[in-house]
Parts: C-alpha cells; sequence; structure tokens
C-alpha cells in the first residue's frame, strides 16, 4: 500500500471513529457493559481494517463503521426505552452482601471470588467486611458499598454544625500557566479588575509567575507561583 494511502486512510478512520464515538455518547466510555465492550471491540477492529487492510475499500470501510455504529446508537435508545431489553443487554445488579452477611450464591452467579470481593471494598476505603450493610455489584463491574450505620462518617447535621454559606458552588480556575480564564471569571460573575486587585495584595508583578491561580468557594484566591518555594496563599 502507497504510503499517502496509508496516511490517509488512518487519518480517515480516526476522524470517523472520533467523531462516531462523539455521537454514541459518553456512556460508551464511563460504563463498559456487556454491549459497549463489544461494541468498543467492533469499532476498533473495523477502524483497524479501514485504516490498514487495501483490500478493503475506503467507502466501505466507512459503511461498515457508520452501521455499527448506527446499530450501537439503536440498541441504546431501545436500552432506554425498555426495561426488558435492558436487562437482556446490560444485566442486573447483584446483592453481593446483603444486611452485613455474604451472599455465597451471588458471588458464584458472578463469578467474584474472596480476595476479590476483599479488593472491590478496600477501593471503597473499606477494609473490614463487616463494616458493611449492603454491597452491590453494578453492571460495569464497580461495587457500590454502603456502611453500617455505626461505622458511616458523621455529618454536618449529626453534629449540629450549621451548613457554611458560600460565595460560589465549586472553585474554579482563573489563571492556568499564566493565562487568565475569561470564561470562568465570567461565570463567577468577575473581572479582570477584580483579579488585578486580588494579585496586588500578593505582590505578584507579572501573570507570567503564576502557574495557578484558583477562586475558592468563599470567594479567596489561592495563587500557584511557578516556584514552588514562592508560592503564595491568601
Amino acid at each position: 500500500m502507497p504510503i499517502p494511502e496509508l496516511l490517509l486512510r488512518l487519518t480517515l478512520s480516526f476522524i470517523v471513529l472520533l467523531v462516531l464515538t462523539r455521537i454514541m455518547g459518553r456512556k460508551e466510555i464511563a460504563q463498559m457493559t456487556f454491549v459497549n465492550f463489544i461494541s468498543a471491540i467492533v469499532l476498533g477492529t473495523l477502524g483497524a481494517s479501514l485504516a490498514t487492510d487495501p483490500a478493503i475499500r475506503v467507502v466501505d470501510g466507512l459503511i461498515a463503521l457508520a452501521s455499527w455504529s448506527a446499530f450501537t446508537v439503536l440498541l441504546g435508545y431501545l436500552d432506554i426505552k425498555s426495561k426488558k431489553i435492558r436487562k437482556i443487554m446490560t444485566g442486573q445488579p447483584v446483592i453481593l452482601i446483603k444486611n452485613g452477611k455474604i451472599m455465597e450464591s451471588a458471588l458464584r452467579k458472578v463469578r467474584v471470588d474472596m480476595e476479590t470481593l476483599s479488593s472491590l471494598l478496600r477501593k471503597k476505603d473499606v477494609f473490614a467486611v463487616s463494616d458493611v450493610d449492603y454491597a452491590i455489584f453494578e453492571t460495569d463491574g464497580s461495587l457500590s458499598v454502603m456502611k453500617k450505620e455505626t461505622k458511616q462518617p458523621a455529618t454536618k447535621k449529626d453534629l449540629n454544625i450549621p451548613e457554611a454559606q458560600y460565595a460560589f458552588p465549586m472553585p474554579a480556575a482563573v489563571i492556568t500557566d499564566g493565562v487568565v480564564n475569561s470564561r470562568n471569571l465570567e461565570k463567577l460573575k468577575l473581572d479582570q479588575q477584580w483579579l488585578d486587585q486580588e494579585l496586588q495584595k500578593t505582590n505578584i508583578q507579572s501573570l507570567s509567575d503564576i502557574f495557578y491561580a484558583e477562586v475558592q468557594q468563599d470567594g479567596s484566591l489561592y495563587i500557584d507561583q511557578r516556584r514552588d518555594d514562592n508560592t503564595a496563599q491568601r
């Protein structure tokens, strides 16, 4: 295969896969169910064949990719609309620990041994099975854990601590690698003048000296300079 044709096929394959993956939605990446797993394998195989197999015409490869993607989108639509089809395609969550007791039959059903279960629990910061009230094995292979009430961390409500009132719903970056993020400033209803005033309070002379700056929920400005030994925070 001539090099120009190979480069063209590689470029087309990458662009088409990127576009089709965006069309199919984030679920294809975020939740790797049985259908998503099969879809990813087939799309990867079709894309590789289009890129490297000279026996496959470019048009035929594009049609195959588009057709498989349309089929995947259709399955996703049916998954949303029909509970029965969703059960067939993705299965159902399985309770592995119920009322603090390990369900041995459920472990065998999903082919999970105790070592794997313990590893999944540790990823949820649970190091003792006795701390667990319920553990549910989700369809994407993750484990959802509800600790026993006595093992759950105390909340502000439990301690009668009033909720803090914040100026902003969440922190937002306003400077990254010396460049001002005007969009985030606008979302926070702040402006360049406010940012300049805050920077003056820290005696920072130039934006190029700042690696990262973030407006906190309470309205204060966190600043990290390029040299860690000169990091400032207010």
